[in-house]
């Protein structure tokens, strides 16, 4: 009778100040948080439940409840849809469910079962565990032989600590797994691995594998040393490209500056010939006493001569038919009246005729005069 008291005790104190559990899920996986009663047995309309959540940096918000015969499942905006009871909470399991997992529902969970003043409540830690990010592999130096090149691996994000792991892939039969025997893990980042002294068996295909207790995720990098001869020429020949394409684009330049500097000198010569050129010079004719017309001057070209002894010729010919003819002597002594009647009588016609034509030649036309 003692003992069944003792355990009874035993049990009800137990169930007063709850029990603690720890659960570790992978994110985006399911996972149910444990809470058992039997207070909903006697009394199922005054049962209530209620499942609280405490985030790492201690603030506490409420996930679901049951109360006066309803269920409130929608209560945080970051849970919303995701939490539900997982079985027939009035039967006395009141066990949590979420679906999907995500890091932001890591915390402490206490669930509490109160039935006419009566207390039940347990808690449960949860960790979510989130799997590493796909890594990124680099290299880092130079590919030649007798070099040295760092391996480089890292992940983004993922629960600590991840563990790296490099290896070599074998891409034909017999080849060794194992990395080259000059190489050296760096103890305070495990991602970088330093192969020293390449030679050309260090060429082939790295692995890196990161992984946590979520899981692993890997990446590939392909490693191809070179001869450091060929490198050599491979730069002797790019340098030779480089010098021979300079000097093409030399000769070509020289080649328009120089055409450019002909037909400049072609434009310019005959400009240079009509600047130097004298302009002729015009020599002025004195006007004769006897003439009324105005100066001539005559002009250097030869058509302005060849004019000009035309108007000559032309001058000269109607002076010449102007003329008059000597009159016949009478037989006898004329009267000084009709002696100088004749030559009075012409001289107007003849100044008329060579007044008429202006003197554009060197000579200067003079009119006939009777004896």
């Amino acid at each position: 009778m003692t003992l069944l008291l003792l355990l009874w005790l035993v049990s009800y104190y137990v169930g007063t100040l709850g029990t603690h559990t720890e659960i570790r899920r992978v994110a985006e996986e399911k996972v149910t948080l444990p809470c058992h009663h039997q207070l909903g047995l006697p009394e199922k309309d005054t049962l209530d439940i209620e499942w609280l959540l405490t985030d790492n940096e201690g603030n506490q918000k409420v996930v679901i409840t049951y109360s006066s015969q309803h269920v409130y499942n929608n209560l945080t905006e970051e849970q919303k849809g995701r939490v539900a009871f997982a079985s027939n909470f009035l039967a006395g399991d009141a066990s949590l469910q979420i679906e999907p997992l995500k890091p932001s529902d890591e915390g402490r969970y206490t669930c509490k079962v109160k039935n006419s003043g009566r207390y039940v409540w347990s808690h449960v830690n949860l960790k979510v565990l989130v799997r590493p990010s796909k890594p990124k592999c680099e290299l880092e130096g130079e590919l030649t032989e007798g070099s040295d090149l760092t391996l480089q691996c890292q992940s983004s994000s993922g629960t600590k600590p991840i563990m790296y792991n490099w290896q070599r892939v074998p891409e034909k039969e017999g080849e060794d797994e194992y990395l080259p025997p000059k190489s050296r893990i760096d103890n305070r980042n495990p991602g970088r691995v330093l192969l020293q002294n390449l030679t050309m068996a260090a060429s082939g295909l790295y692995q890196c594998t990161a992984g946590n207790e979520a899981g692993k995720e890997s990446c590939v990098v392909r490693v191809t040393v070179r001869y450091a001869q060929s490198m050599g020429m491979i730069a002797g020949a790019v340098t030779g490209m480089v010098a021979g394409v300079l000097l093409i684009f030399l000769l070509v330049w020289l080649l328009i500056r120089k055409k450019d500097k002909e037909r400049y000198e072609e434009e310019e010569r005959p400009n240079e010939i009509r600047e130097d050129a004298e302009a002729p010079k015009a020599r002025l004719v004195k006007p004769s006493s006897s003439s009324s017309g105005s100066r001539s001057s005559r002009s250097g070209s030869a058509s302005t001569r060849s004019t000009a002894n035309s108007a000559s010729r032309s001058q000269r010919t109607l002076s010449t038919e102007a003329a008059p003819r000597p009159a016949p002597r009478a037989h006898g002594r004329a009267g000084p009246g009709a002696r100088g009647a004749a030559p009075e009588d012409l001289r107007p016609a003849a100044l008329t005729e060579a007044e008429a034509t202006p003197s554009t030649g060197p000579s200067q036309s003079r009119p006939f005069q009777t004896v």
